[in-house]
């Protein structure tokens, strides 16, 4: 039985094909992931809409850190195929497919760690005191400077609250 070895023009071997092709899809899905906590972004949905708006004074900013509350699984896919591609050329027989395994499995969790590392961002928890008394805490990116003592406008409606400086 003949195994027959592909190599593209250069002789490159077509496993750096391979990987470059998941990189690059990688790279694409990780640009389609467009969440954000910011007080300036709005979506499609969110715009020509009526909203709230109450004032109020800040009482306290504290810094904090926003995770995504999934992930997509394009982290753990892209590394769990990469690795496995990667470790496909250790060994031969048993021990290739062994390491191929293992690439794949020691892949996908450090594409799964990557991704999660990725949907993180830097945050604020801001406690504002609305002109009628009550008290409101509101977390959101630490896009916008605000600090306590700082008028603002509490926007709201079908949908996030944003704390925007007056």
């Amino acid at each position: 039985m003949s195994s027959f070895h592909f190599s593209p023009a250069g002789g490159r071997p077509a496993r750096l094909l391979v990987m470059a092709a998941l990189a690059g899809s990688l790279a694409v899905l990780a640009g389609c992931a467009n969440d954000t906590a910011s007080s300036s972004v709005y979506t499609f949905d969110q715009a020509q809409r009526e909203q709230i708006v109450r004032l109020g004074t800040v009482e306290s900013v504290r810094s904090i850190t926003i995770q995504q509350d999934r992930s997509s699984g394009a982290g753990a896919l892209a590394g769990g195929a990469l690795g496995g591609v990667a470790a496909s050329t250790i060994g031969g027989g048993t021990g290739q497919v062994l390491a191929t395994i293992g690439g794949g499995i020691l892949g996908a969790m450090a594409g799964n760690a990557v991704e999660n590392q990725m949907g993180r961002t830097q945050g604020l928890e801001i406690t504002v005191r609305l002109d009628n008394g009550e008290t409101r805490v509101i977390a959101q990116a630490a896009d916008v400077a605000i600090s306590a003592g700082q008028r603002v406008r509490l926007i709201s409606g079908n949908g996030p609250t944003r704390v925007a400086p007056m």
